[in-house]
């Protein structure tokens, strides 16, 4: 038969109970027996350990011999590993970049964390007549920008022994008082910089963790300060921990 481009309708009653089983385990973590999985998928005791042999054979599943019972296979963490690695961050992040540009009217900005700065990867533009444009490949000071607070918060440590640039009078440029303002992002979940890189550039940022639980990427707002004030921020950033929440699970992250 020929390919049709989409999967076939007739599915497998065999693979659909093993799936069940498989699930099963997410609701109750640790070791599961054959009555347990019985009982919590209602497959017949026979059938479930028929079914347990197969995918421990498999590594789906691993048997306790001291127990009897059973618990997730390490080729289950495998195939996890080899799934996340084939996400595309940009594809996965695009829609809410964009959603955020709708939300707020503000230029949405997607960034990576790098050695010293974090580097946008992606954007959308505010479509205002007066706009923040960001710069695929732009580096984000660390220092001076909401998105490089992100970076120094929940990824490298605060950099120590070299001189930190100023670039408006607002600029951050002592250890100490830079210190203290990371670990204020740490406790609240978000950076904001106001007039700190630009003098009339206004911006918030938020973390985004990957399976591994280490910063995989910052989303950001920026907007002009006359437009984009400390209210606006405000409200921007609880947007922002939503959708960077959404795309930490969408790339593993558990919690």
């Amino acid at each position: 038969m020929p390919p049709t481009g989409r999967p076939a309708e007739r599915r497998l009653a065999a693979v659909e109970r093993a799936l069940r089983i498989l699930d099963a385990f997410l609701d109750a973590p640790g070791e599961l027996g054959t009555n347990e999985l019985a009982r919590a998928t209602g497959i017949n005791p026979s059938t479930v350990s028929r079914t347990l042999a197969t995918l421990a054979a498999a590594g789906y599943v691993e048997h306790l011999p001291a127990s009897g019972r059973y618990r997730l296979g390490a080729h289950l963490l495998t195939l996890a590993n080899h799934a996340l690695a084939g996400l595309d961050l940009r594809t996965i992040a695009r829609p809410h970049l964009q959603q955020l540009q709708e939300a707020t009217g503000e230029t949405s900005t997607l960034s990576v964390p790098g050695e010293q700065d974090a580097v946008t990867v992606d954007f959308v533009v505010s479509p205002a007549a007066v706009a923040s444009v960001a710069r695929v490949g732009r580096p984000s000071v660390a220092h001076a920008t909401a998105t490089g607070k992100v970076m120094l918060a929940f990824g490298p440590s605060v950099p120590r022994g070299r001189p930190l640039e100023r670039y408006t009078e607002r600029t951050i440029v002592g250890e100490p008082a830079l210190e203290k303002e990371v670990e204020r992002v740490r406790r609240q979940g978000w950076a904001q910089a106001a007039g700190e890189r630009e003098a009339d550039l206004n911006a918030v940022a938020a973390p985004v963790f990957g399976a591994d639980d280490r910063l995989a990427a910052i989303i950001g707002l920026q907007g002009p300060a006359g437009r984009f004030d400390g209210a606006a921020q405000d409200a921007a950033a609880r947007l922002l921990l939503d959708h960077a929440g959404q795309i930490s699970a969408a790339i593993g992250h558990g919690g």
